[in-house]
């Protein structure tokens, strides 16, 4: 406990947001940026690849699907590591393991040790992200929380198209090897967030760590003040007092599945695997599927950017609505929403034909997709307690790679037998299933600090 008596969470809670605040955000998204760009860029270079080693659509997919299996083992693994041993570490870490393996995919000579270093990738950016929501959520106060999140999110379509940009401009001039190159370069960012981003004063006060969480406020508390340019603050609140201590590496994994917890846990697990599913299994053969249908690289690529697009607006809308709809209801109509514009896509896919209807079914396809994303990583820390929040964020984005594995694979496998109309009416399926799964066992989390959420 703090000074005069308060816990972290009254005294987070009662600040208002700042310039500091903002900092602390652009300094998250940014890597959350840089890890979307070097996910999507398969996206984009998955076409040439193939060409390049003369693989089958079956090892394309595989190959695409190389990632999600490291990120389901980085996404599992930090969660846990980031409960029992700070935010922040893990974090720092996470940023340089997938800025080394974006190096190392440049230099793979056969698609077996680019299938390698795209998993060890996958590590790197399956521990970002978890850990990026679940500190964002616990240093933003509730009134802002589920919109800072979702806007967080956004970084993701951002990145998208950024690695589509990239790949346009750059693929027919120096290839896709030194593009992995360039990407493994905002690695270097992490020494920013050495310098900038704090410790979770909500993870070390649960850790029983008083002291340190006690100095981490005092120097938050001051930022704040510099960045609104007074020297008071209003005066904390009571809110819920959890009482915890260090656990075991694995006891913050056994919470998720305690009677509190099942529910949410099953639910959650539900939705990402079917949500991602679905997402990845029709994103990363966006280009390749054009190229399938006669469309040259670059033109496939250009088209593949122009769809993206359609993300910005989306979380744009989402970041907005979850403050106002609550994140249930916007979770439901972005997933619903998706689907449909999937499906309508798929059928629309006789590439030949009418190109007009292809760019707008899939920007609207993408509209719901990315704001499906911003809510799904606003909603999912805010269903646990801080002892177990980072392993139930990891261990859900793990679940929901599981579905990101499967998507590439299932997709390459299915092609050659649907077509693209069946290959994106299975996607909308997908969509349809984690809809009704939140419709019929989630709760609700807009405007409650998370210590109520923790004991709803």
């Amino acid at each position: 406990m703090g000074r005069q008596g308060y816990s972290a969470a009254e005294r987070l809670e009662r600040l208002p947001i700042s310039g500091y605040h903002r900092i602390i955000f652009i300094i998250i998204a940014l890597a959350f940026f840089f890890d979307s760009m070097d996910l999507a860029m398969m996206t984009f270079l998955l076409g040439s690849i193939k060409t390049e080693f003369g693989l089958s659509t079956a090892q394309a997919g595989l190959l695409a699907s190389s990632s999600f299996f490291g990120m389901v083992v980085g996404a599992s693994l930090s969660g846990m590591l980031a409960d029992r041993f700070g935010r922040k570490p893990v974090f720092q870490w996470s940023i340089v393991l997938w800025g080394l393996a974006s190096y190392l995919c440049s230099t793979a000579q056969t698609v077996d040790t680019l299938t390698l270093f795209r998993i060890l990738l996958g590590i790197g950016m399956g521990m970002e992200f978890p850990i990026a929501q679940s500190m964002l959520s616990e240093l933003i106060p509730a009134k802002r929380r589920g919109r800072y999140i979702a806007l967080m999110d956004g970084f993701w379509p951002l990145g998208f198209v950024a690695a589509g940009v990239l790949s346009y401009f750059l693929l027919p001039v120096i290839g896709w090897r030194d593009i992995f190159l360039v990407l493994a370069i905002p690695a270097v960012f992490v020494l920013a967030i050495r310098f900038f981003i704090p410790e979770s004063p909500r993870w070390l006060e649960q850790a029983g760590r008083h002291e340190a969480a006690d100095k981490v406020l005092l120097g938050i508390e001051q930022k704040v003040r510099d960045s609104l340019g007074r020297a008071d603050l209003p005066e904390p609140i009571a809110l819920p007092r959890i009482e915890s201590a260090p656990g075991t590496f694995f006891s913050a994994f056994q919470q998720l599945w305690s009677a509190q917890y099942r529910q949410r846990t099953m639910m959650i697990w539900s939705v990402w695997f079917f949500a991602l599913l679905g997402f990845y299994g029709l994103t990363s053969w966006l280009s390749a599927l054009l190229q399938q249908s006669g469309f040259a690289v670059t033109q496939s690529v250009y088209y593949t950017v122009i769809i993206s697009l359609g993300g910005i607006p989306g979380f744009l809308m989402a970041a907005w609505l979850v403050e106002r709809w609550g994140r249930k209801p916007v979770c439901v109509v972005t997933l619903l929403g998706g689907g449909v514009m999937a499906f309508l896509y798929g059928q629309s896919a006789v590439f030949g034909g009418n190109v007009g209807l292809l760019i707008t079914s899939g920007l609207l396809m993408q509209f719901f997709l990315f704001g499906m994303w911003a809510v799904l990583y606003t909603y999912t820390p805010e269903l646990y307690p801080t002892s177990a929040r980072a392993t139930g964020s990891g261990f859900a984005s793990a679940i929901g790679r599981v579905g990101s594995l499967l998507g590439p694979l299932v997709t390459g496998l299915v092609f050659p037998i649907t077509g693209q109309g069946g290959v994106f009416a299975l996607g909308a399926l997908c969509f349809a299933v984690a809809a009704l799964v939140v419709w019929l066992f989630g709760m609700e989390t807009k405007g409650k600090t998370l210590e109520e959420l923790t004991q709803a």
